[in-house]
């Protein structure tokens, strides 16, 4: 059954309910992934899944009625259950279903073009045989894994929006375990496979991963105290992910964030901006659309240390008077709508790495941090996080350091943030989502040590 069919179905049922207002939103997801451990292939998975989401106001209020079949009958029956699920809803509708904005920009993300099962495969093994090559100090445990995922969403409505998207990423992962004398260490990266230049991404990947694992052997203990401290950008990027919920609206609309009341203040040092990209360059997920059909758009979230605007749907826009910035997000085809950032990144600063060190004088460069779920409260912005790491000395990168506890508050961090590098490290994205930030240098921190 096609799409075009669904939406008859639904419309001539709508219509024989009386349901003047509805939603139709549809979610795909391919995926396969391949694994391997110590040079053997150990895993493989291959699925679709997805399905249809129905949203109706009824009685001034909105039901929600899904299901993965999609079959004619199953299909007739969601208006009905929608209808008679709104009944249950306490809280009124206050925005309807969304007619639909002026205009929308040209997707510009890539064609996506799924790698086949035997291509991951071959990927997948590359990968292990080359981290095996890498060092003879790699040993077993070693792993990796190559990953097609493609999405696809359609949105069409009773104001006649219709709106599609489809998009995706083929990726692979690299996983050395090394051990030298005594001592064992491990490290991982994560890459983006773009068909234009496999063997370079695997070689750039695989070079990275052994060294980071090879860098750990032998680090020692720091002392506690006040250290200035480089974060780089993927632990930078990994605080912003945790924290990222205090942007949304809905939380600040619930009491459980620590930016309410702060629009138009000052939140971070004057070298910070933070902005949502729904199709950054250089990713390759990106949508035109959110969740509600809201057209997507660049935005300066943080701007020079100020903040401009939270992350809204359609409904918390209403309730603060303003306009959607098309955040609305869906976990999957049968979740409610929420709020979620896009491509949400610290941009660069300008900066060399040589010239952040140089700033760093003395102090800790940060290269991990363990437990973010565990230690960090995205609430009140608080953290205490098991890291490791090099030590600074002279404005050069020296002897590894591990088991310190870098401690302190996301937001005073953000407001502590000196310099920037001059290059993002952007995550892989998962699902619609990515997280990127750019090295930081923050003085002053709290490490807790020996």
């Amino acid at each position: 059954m096609n799409f075009s069919e669904i939406k008859s179905i639904i419309a001539a049922r709508a219509r024989e309910l009386g349901i003047a207002e509805y939603e139709i939103y549809y979610m795909s997801s391919d995926d396969t992934t391949v694994e391997t451990l110590n040079r053997e292939i150990n895993g493989f998975s291959s699925g679709t899944r997805g399905g249809i989401c129905l949203r109706v106001v009824a009685s001034g209020k909105l039901g929600y009625a899904a299901t993965e079949l999609i079959e004619e009958n199953e299909i007739a029956m969601l208006p009905e259950r929608a209808k008679d699920n709104a009944k249950y809803v306490e809280k009124p509708d206050t925005v309807g279903i969304f007619e639909g904005s002026a205009s929308y920009e040209e997707q510009r993300v890539p064609e996506y073009n799924p790698m086949s099962a035997r291509e991951l495969k071959e990927y997948a093994k590359l990968v292990a045989d080359k981290l095996f090559s890498e060092s003879d100090k790699v040993v077993n445990g070693t792993a990796s894994r190559a990953v097609a995922t493609g999405f696809e969403i359609r949105i069409a409505n009773s104001h006649g929006l219709d709106l599609s998207t489809s998009c995706g990423i083929n990726a692979a992962l690299a996983e050395a375990v090394v051990s030298v004398g005594d001592e064992m260490q491990s490290a991982y990266s994560i890459e983006e496979l773009k068909r234009d230049n496999v063997e370079g991404s695997v070689d750039k990947m695989v070079s990275r991963t052994v060294k980071d694992a090879l860098d750990k052997i032998g680090a020692n203990s720091v002392e506690s105290g006040k250290y200035n401290v480089l974060f780089d950008g993927k632990q930078m990027r990994a605080l912003l992910s945790v924290f990222s919920s205090a942007f949304s609206a809905r939380q600040v609309l619930d009491g459980m964030s620590m930016l309410k009341g702060k629009l138009g203040e000052a939140v971070a040092s004057d070298v910070v901006t933070v902005t949502d990209d729904p199709q950054r360059e250089g990713l390759s997920i990106g949508t035109t659309f959110d969740a509600e059909g809201v057209a997507t758009h660049r935005k300066a979230v943080i701007e020079s240390g100020i903040l401009k605007t939270y992350l809204h749907n359609r409904e918390t826009a209403l309730a603060m008077g303003t306009e959607s910035t098309a955040n609305a997000s869906k976990g999957d085809y049968s979740s409610p709508v929420s709020i979620m950032p896009h491509s949400f990144c610290i941009e660069a600063g300008d900066k060399s790495f040589d010239e952040l060190l140089a700033l760093v004088g003395d102090g800790i460069y940060v290269t991990e941090l363990q437990g973010l779920h565990a230690g960090a409260n995205p609430i009140t912005g608080d953290f205490s996080l098991q890291s490791a790491g090099f030590m600074i000395r002279g404005g050069k990168i020296c002897e590894a350091v591990k088991s310190f506890t870098v401690a302190g508050n996301f937001f005073t961090l953000l407001k502590g943030i000196e310099a920037l590098s001059d290059k993002i490290e952007l995550a892989v994205p998962t699902g619609f989502t990515g997280f990127g930030a750019p090295a930081a240098l923050v003085r002053d921190m709290s490490v807790s040590g020996k």
